[in-house]
């Protein structure tokens, strides 16, 4: 008999080819973390349940189920020994990687325990095509690892990533007859050739009297450090220090050096992967960066298409992505969250803005990131302005290498701003400061707060900008805002911290909140940014309100930085920065792993599924406002009305949505302000209704009251 693995139209593939296939695919992928017979053999038996009468029989037409995922497992799990974990990958390779689960579970849990209870149709007849590899080694050493059951956790998910993405690329092989445009693009030498021609003009210049030298200091110490082995790396330069080529020259140049296969960029706002990306883009070509976020579509333009099937599993040099992608991928148990994992090994990752990483999830993190270090060829370059100090969540072992040149005199050199603390005041008493501004910036901590002091200074050259508007319309605001700015016109900016990080504003002064030291940091960036007036003369107010408001998860940043602020700390020096991150994480202790995320991998049960679930860096406990104000929004909804929903529909119309806390929410839903597109979308996208409650000035109000109803 002959056995099939898939059929498209007059086409067959056999069984025995699909599997050779996948496996000679997972242990090429896997040969990257010295586990080449692990893969291979991973992908050799997990279609083994494919060579049951029945599957073939529904492979033919018949309408039956059959579960072809559980054999494999079944039978790995019953030779013991180190096949075990690649029953997890085998039983998950559709369903998603599962969790242990309990001795007691039944043939119908989900678990794993439950799969190898379940009765499965007569495979045996793989045993005419198909002889099972050997598995004599672990691919790492197993000494000195600090837990061991989260480093086999971790590489059971590595498995399933060279398995999940193997099976794949050997059926889309099949299935499209061999025509796949898939291209992985230049080499790290072609790259690194090509940013040298993009920057040798700029190598000679060597006057650290000016700007443009500095960061020629800054970015030739960058490539020198690039000749350093695999490791912990920081990279701590001053804004306006030429960070992001700088980290680009070390990791093409460290690449090269220790044959390193991609680069991938972990950044925590859309607003500054696309802008660094364009940077990349300029020096390697487009053909090279792929961008891995919510906004961007390579779905709309056929030429596109490499891409979109680079974004699938990051087939591609130099990668630009989230942290929330990143971070929930490596902790994921979907085959389409984890496909993409093996191509983080042998990577430079450079965390951009590495003071943003999630403290919530920072230890699990942390573990995560050392892991990829020690087992799996990676380097990993911390890079900010304001370092976080992460030292003791490492190994003793892994020391951090800093990569910036002379740190302490870029720091002096770079200081444009003089912080200064104006205590507790009145909102009135801020608004008559703002009054006698020509050119200021004041951040707030919260939405509801920037509308109100709006409303009470609004007038020519008065601004609003918040995520109460959705994103074209912030793009229009900050385009206004630009040419006030550079035309030397009276320019005042309400907005939440949204303008902290990756908005290029030069103010001549910058009101903050009290927040965190970071943030406090990241807000004088945008006072006297191009440095063309005296530090001396160039201001940023640090201020509390009197009226107190709700501050959900900044308590403890705003309590350390008024302790220091209190004892008259600098805090833009070295020493305050590393000592406001210190105290954070020392009061923050355990909630550093909020879910207990690490705990979830011990004692030989794994909690795969439990985990991908849970491990959400933004929570979701918001709704999405459509707001259907323009004539493309009209046009994106009346496709969604009659076509249905799609994720290229959705992704265009986030231009075009706002986000709002759930008691926000409940308080226009009550006031009959909020209508629901179809069924379909119910409880995740609502249309704003009333369109007087969104204004060009401010976006979507929010004094909505509870009691307030619309009469229809």
């Amino acid at each position: 008999m002959e056995y099939l693995a898939h059929v498209e139209s007059d086409r067959k593939q056999k069984l025995i080819d699909h599997l050779i296939g996948s496996a000679e695919i997972a242990g090429k992928f896997a040969q990257t973390f010295n586990a080449y017979e692990w893969g291979y053999c991973c992908g050799l038996l997990h279609d083994i349940g494919k060579y049951s009468n029945e599957f073939q029989r529904k492979l033919l037409g018949e309408d039956i189920r059959v579960d072809h995922s559980t054999a494999g497992a079944q039978l790995c799990w019953n030779r013991k020994g180190l096949y075990s974990f690649l029953s997890y990958c085998i039983a998950g390779h559709h369903a998603g990687l599962p969790d242990t689960g309990e001795c007691a579970d039944t043939g119908n849990a989900s678990s794993l325990m439950g799969r190898l209870k379940k009765t499965v149709t007569d495979y045996s007849a793989f045993q005419q095509e198909v002889t099972v590899p050997e598995l004599n080694n672990f691919p790492f050493a197993l000494q000195d690892i600090k837990n061991r059951d989260f480093t086999f956790s971790f590489f059971i998910r590595m498995l399933y990533s060279c398995l999940v993405d193997a099976d794949f690329l050997n059926t889309e092989f099949f299935m499209k007859d061999g025509c796949v445009k898939r291209e992985p693009g230049c080499s790290m030498e072609q790259l690194l050739k090509r940013l040298k021609t993009g920057i040798s003009g700029w190598l000679e210049n060597t006057d650290l009297s000016t700007v443009n030298g500095r960061r020629t200091e800054i970015l030739k110490g960058c490539m020198a450090k690039g000749r350093e082995k695999r490791g912990l790396f920081r990279l701590t330069v001053p804004t306006g220090g030429g960070k992001t080529v700088a980290s680009l020259a070390f990791a093409l140049n460290h690449a090269v050096e220790n044959k390193l296969d991609r680069i991938i960029y972990v950044i925590p706002y859309t607003s500054i992967i696309e802008q660094n990306a364009e940077v990349f883009s300029g020096f390697l070509g487009k053909e090279n960066v792929l961008e891995d976020h919510c906004n961007v579509d390579y779905e709309c333009d056929e030429e596109l298409k490499p891409m979109q099937l680079a974004a699938e599993n990051w087939d591609k040099p130099v990668v630009v992505t989230t942290n929330v992608q990143f971070f929930e991928s490596l902790f994921g148990s979907r085959s389409s969250k984890c496909r993409k994992l093996h191509n983080i090994v042998n990577s430079v990752i450079i965390f951009d803005e590495a003071q943003m990483l999630p403290n919530d999830y920072l230890k699990p993190c942390i573990a995560a990131m050392e892991e990829l270090i020690k087992r799996y060829r990676a380097s990993i370059v911390l890079c900010t302005a304001t370092q976080p100090a992460l030292e003791p969540f490492f190994s003793k072992d892994l020391q951090a290498v800093e990569l910036c040149p002379n740190i302490e005199s870029q720091f002096e050199f770079f200081k444009r701003v003089t912080l200064r603390n104006m205590g507790r005041i009145s909102e009135a008493e801020l608004i008559n400061s703002l009054g006698q501004e020509k050119q200021a910036l004041c951040i707030v901590n919260t939405k509801k707060r920037a509308q109100s002091i709006y409303q009470k200074i609004r007038g020519e050259g008065i601004y609003h900008l918040s995520t109460c508007m959705y994103p074209e319309h912030r793009r229009r605001v900050l385009k206004r805002i630009r040419s006030r700015l550079k035309s030397g016109l009276k320019c005042i900016v309400i907005s939440t911290s949204l303008v902290e990080a990756g908005v290029d504003l030069d103010f001549e002064v910058v009101y903050r909140q009290l927040a965190g030291s970071d943030s406090i940091i990241q807000a004088a960036g945008r006072c006297n940014r191009e440095g063309k007036r005296a530090c001396d003369d160039s201001f940023t107010y640090i201020f509390q309100l009197d009226e107190k408001e709700f501050m959900p998860g900044q308590r403890q940043q705003m309590a350390v930085a008024e302790m220091l602020i209190d004892q008259e700390k600098d805090l833009t020096s070295l020493e305050n920065i590393n000592r406001y991150f210190e105290m954070l994480y020392h009061y923050r202790s355990e909630s550093l792993d909020k879910k207990g995320i690490i705990g979830r991998f011990r004692k030989n049960r794994y909690s795969f599924a439990e985990t991908g679930k849970d491990f959400r860096l933004i929570e979701n406990n918001t709704e999405t406002i459509f707001i259907n104000q323009e004539k493309q929004a009209d046009e994106i909804l009346r496709k969604i009305e009659h076509m249905g929903i799609s994720k290229r529909l959705m992704r265009e119309a986030g231009k075009y949505c706002v986000s709002v806390y759930e008691n926000d929410f409940q308080k226009l839903y009550a006031a009959g302000m909020l209508e629901v597109i179809s069924e379909e979308l119910k409880g995740s996208f609502w249309v704003l209704k009333d369109k007087a409650q969104y204004s060009e000035e401010m976006g979507l109000i929010m004094d909505v009251e509870y009691g307030r109803a619309v009469l229809l």
